[in-house]
């Protein structure tokens, strides 16, 4: 099937705000090939079709804590904070949008997030498998279990700070 854009870009979209994996209105519209302010004019006049659980707006905080994500602000001087989309409010965006473009960009986005969501259902079956058999065996395998844990669910690690900084006197 010919794909209209690579997974890869779709799942860099993808954030996790609020517990939700959603997508905000600037990555959905370079995806449908249309204007930020377009998609959400479409949006605003069908405000009955986006509840709460399909659409939310971004406070000033969680687009700061966004834009420190990435280091620098690729939102370039946003003025309204922008919407984030849940998977169904994705979903809902072809039937505002009606394009063919908008229809197949969301068959994709649909598949990205189904395909998302059952490596994290593996990741915890796996998991869950693996403390089962931690209790089963003694201290020996604690540093085997202990390794492919951590391959698993690699440590967070601390960000660096991006800047110059004067030499300490």
């Amino acid at each position: 099937m010919n794909k209209l854009i690579p997974e890869e870009r779709i799942e860099k979209t993808i954030y996790l705000l609020r517990g939700q994996k959603v997508m905000l209105d600037k990555d959905l519209s370079h995806l449908y090939g249309v204007m930020t302010g377009e998609l959400n004019r479409a949006v605003r006049r069908n405000l009955d079709r986006f509840p709460e659980d399909f659409m939310f707006q971004l406070n000033k905080q969680e687009l700061d804590n966004l834009i420190c994500q990435f280091g620098t602000s690729r939102w370039g001087g946003t003025r309204k904070l922008p919407l984030a989309f849940t998977e169904q409010g994705v979903a809902m965006l072809s039937s505002v949008l009606r394009s063919k473009r908008a229809i197949q960009v969301n068959i994709q986005i649909m598949r990205t997030f189904t395909k998302l969501r059952r490596i994290l259902a593996s990741h915890k079956e796996l998991l869950k498998k693996i403390e089962a058999m931690e209790s089963k065996y003694d201290g020996q395998f604690k540093i085997v279990f202990g390794a492919i844990k951590a391959l698993i669910e690699p440590p967070i690690k601390p960000k660096e700070k991006i800047g110059f900084r004067l030499p300490k006197a």
